[in-house]
């Protein structure tokens, strides 16, 4: 048999996860898991399992007559009884609350929003199936959403965060030890996330035979599994190739022979290994701006589209199922390039 290639171990273990997360839930929620399988991710599941264990500790810590029952004594027909106003306190409660460990736990309006979507989804899969009569959810209104500002590198920016990663000279003297060992891997990592605008949960999930340097593209796998080849430049082919010819002299872990990015410890490098690995070098150079993994796609994103002035395109190499939020996220952009075209047509001849 042969052996699981890391997004297919990774969904083994979300779909393990999600079932431990459904056994905290009333028994009738597995139908809603069931149901929604064939549409969506194993992580997307789980986030939907956070999101209603949430929801029903709110019921029985808050609501009058279900905070007399236990977890699995919360029936379906509860749901139904429920009405607006007990889903408007649900979002007032969302805003700040204790959870199980009690720990404070604050959630600003897109975390409510998330939520609220969530338990919307979860209603109408059971009014849709005709399992209730009454969908309160429905009734219920969306919280205002914000604009937020799109934070990302300038052009300059990018190039002292590479410069940074490549001479370490502002890290401390215990991070230059490690930055000696990683700096390869730091400076092919960063280039390749800020080349081709790549999730940070794609880069970590690529093998050393993704890398196709005869056509200059890396087999990458989307969020809901869709396989696509991205494609990239000379200088991510450059620093792949330096960070290559160190990687091939080191012995990965047992289980960890294929992975392209490898941790100190000789094992696949991890998401939150990356994420800190980012902020490590981004507040040397951009103090005061938080910089992420996704802020990097984000930069990509930019710099790609002033380059082309196409939106179509920009969506299709993030993967963006929908260019609308390629649009949302690239606004000022877009209203930047009006402008400058102000100017272009000539009425009348001078």
């Amino acid at each position: 048999m042969a052996a699981l290639s890391y997004h297919e171990q990774k969904d083994i273990e979300n779909v393990k996860h999600l079932r431990e997360l459904i056994k905290e839930l009333p028994p009738f929620c597995a139908d809603f898991f069931r149901g929604i399988e064939p549409r969506t991710s194993s992580r997307t599941r789980i986030a939907y399992a956070y999101d209603l264990k949430v929801f029903f500790d709110f019921l029985l810590k808050e609501n009058a007559y279900i905070k007399k029952l236990g977890m699995k004594d919360i029936q379906l027909s509860h749901l139904e009884q429920l009405q607006v106003v007990d889903l408007e306190e649900y979002m007032e409660y969302l805003k700040y609350r204790f959870n199980d460990k009690k720990q404070e736990v604050t959630n600003k309006e897109r975390g409510i929003m998330r939520k609220i979507s969530s338990l919307k989804s979860f209603y109408n899969y059971y009014f849709r199936n005709e399992r209730i009569r009454y969908n309160p959810a429905a009734l219920v209104q969306m919280p205002k959403l914000h604009d937020k500002d799109i934070i990302r590198l300038d052009v300059d920016e990018v190039a002292l965060l590479l410069d940074e990663v490549e001479s370490g000279d502002a890290l401390t003297e215990k991070q230059k030890a490690f930055h000696a060992k990683t700096k390869l891997r730091d400076l092919a990592l960063l280039t390749l996330m800020l080349g081709t605008g790549i999730r940070v949960s794609e880069c970590v999930g690529l093998d050393v035979n993704d890398i196709d340097f005869k056509n200059g593209g890396i087999r990458i796998h989307r969020k809901g599994g869709k396989e696509v080849t991205v494609y990239f430049g000379s200088e991510v082919e450059d620093a792949l190739q330096d960070y290559l010819a160190e990687r091939n002299q080191i012995i990965p872990e047992e289980g960890h022979e294929d992975a392209l990015f490898l941790s100190i410890q000789r094992k696949r490098i991890s998401v939150r290994s990356v994420e800190n690995l980012v902020k490590k070098y981004a507040r040397l150079v951009t103090p005061l701006k938080k910089i992420t993994p996704h802020k990097l796609r984000s930069t990509y994103g930019t710099n790609l589209y002033r380059e082309t002035n196409d939106i179509y395109l920009v969506a299709d190499v993030l993967g963006h199922s929908d260019v609308n939020t390629t649009k949302k996220h690239y606004a000022a952009l877009e209203d930047e390039r009006r402008r400058s075209a102000r100017n272009k047509v000539k009425l009348r001849e001078v």
